[in-house]
């Protein structure tokens, strides 16, 4: 069993009924363009956003009753997206390139290993001149539990070779947080 199946038997602390708001900022700034791939989309709130600003756009989970859910709201809201289940360390299975990436929350939750295949997994998805924007918990938050807190130098190595445009003190809103949210790094990177 995917181990991020049994959050979905009740509501999940990163499904918050809306796109995280650094997202929605991305999206106002119109640094979200072309065709959009959300890696880890969950039920679809983010995915959902950029596609009913035109974009055409996928959602990728590996969570089957996630991906029946962002199905089901964007059936019920009109919105024209796909979504499917898939692995975010094998992107290149999907047959195309997108020009936006989007991650919100997925890199944290992965062991250095998996950091690096999921780095190699993205490049085969995103397409020449392409950008990969990704929200993660902060080595800022305060260990409480939840998922890997990460440093800047840990993305900065992660993806090196990648151009930093975007590294960014944010915030990721959580059922868990009040207010703001967890402290977080929104990031902008471009392949080489």
């Amino acid at each position: 069993m995917n181990r991020f199946e049994g959050a979905y038997d009740g509501t999940p602390p990163w499904d918050i009924g809306r796109p995280q708001p650094a997202f929605v900022r991305l999206a106002e700034e119109g640094a979200i363009r072309g065709s959009v791939l959300d890696v880890g989309c969950g039920t679809g709130e983010n995915a959902l956003l950029f596609a009913s600003r035109g974009h055409e756009t996928w959602g990728l989970d590996a969570v089957p009753r996630a991906i029946e859910a962002a199905r089901a709201k964007a059936e019920a809201r009109g919105v024209e997206a796909t979504f499917v289940v898939d692995d975010a360390l094998a992107l290149e299975t999907l047959g195309r390139r997108f020009d936006t990436l989007t991650d919100s929350g997925v890199f944290h939750v992965f062991d250095d290993a998996e950091r690096l295949r999921y780095v190699a997994s993205l490049a085969r998805a995103l397409a020449a001149g392409g950008r990969y924007h990704m929200l993660v918990f902060s080595e800022r938050e305060p260990a409480w539990g939840g998922p890997r807190r990460v440093a800047e130098s840990e993305i900065r190595e992660a993806f090196a070779g990648w151009r930093v445009e975007r590294l960014d003190r944010a915030r990721f809103a959580t059922l868990l947080h009040e207010g703001e949210g967890a402290h977080a790094w929104l990031a902008t990177l471009a392949p080489p």
